[in-house]
């Protein structure tokens, strides 16, 4: 299995500099989540734009993040608006012809 991609767009309400000093002590979170083989962080400062790409092992480790404690604390921020959620079957085989980063953190 190739894992599970989920995408996450949100608007933000201050500075991009302001939103990347309120998120980044929330890096070491999400490292630990449970079945996120990685992520992408994103930004759009002209936009007011930010999100991310996220590699879980499968569908049910995405569910789980969803339903947890951090992507509550994060989709309750009062910065933080309009979120997108959504979610992809990774096309392995395709992606690793043109070195996407499938397999980087998968569990044995």
């Amino acid at each position: 299995m190739s894992g599970r991609i989920m995408q996450l767009n949100f608007k933000f309400s201050v500075s991009g500099s302001e939103y990347e000093q309120a998120v980044a002590p929330l890096a070491s979170q999400f490292a630990a989540v449970p079945g996120l083989r990685w992520k992408i962080w994103m930004m759009n400062e002209a936009a007011n734009e930010a999100g991310g790409i996220y590699m879980f092992e499968d569908e049910a480790s995405v569910n789980a993040f969803l339903r947890g404690p951090l992507a509550a604390q994060v989709t309750s921020h009062p910065a933080l608006s309009g979120f997108s959620v959504k979610q992809f079957e990774v096309m392995g085989k395709l992606s690793e012809v043109t070195r996407g980063p499938v397999h980087v953190g998968a569990s044995a």
